[in-house]
């Protein structure tokens, strides 16, 4: 599965006549490919199993509106959005109890 979710995405790219073109788009792919496994594994248990395309649609492509009252930021998560507890999840996850 990894090998097919690869060709997929950055590695769709190679191979390049450049060879600093394929180790930058290797680099880029390894990081990428990492980190989205990671946010997956703390968001749910259907993403831990989920493509990266997958966790790219539901969690990195938030359709939020961002809004500024009082020097705080915040993010308006749609109704009935279908990826919201998941994505609260990984949120309270990544930043840790407030202070």
């Amino acid at each position: 599965m990894a090998v097919a979710d690869s060709k997929a995405s950055a590695l769709a790219h190679l191979p390049s006549a450049h060879f600093n073109a394929n180790a930058a788009w290797l680099t880029l792919w390894a990081m990428t490919y990492n980190l989205l496994r990671a946010t997956g594994a703390q968001a749910s248990a259907f993403h831990a199993r989920a493509t990266t395309a997958t966790i790219r649609t539901h969690l990195v492509h938030v359709p939020a509106r961002i809004a500024r009252s009082a020097r705080r930021i915040t993010l308006h998560l749609p109704h009935n959005w279908p990826w919201q507890h998941a994505w609260t999840h990984l949120f309270s996850t990544a930043h840790g109890p407030a202070d």
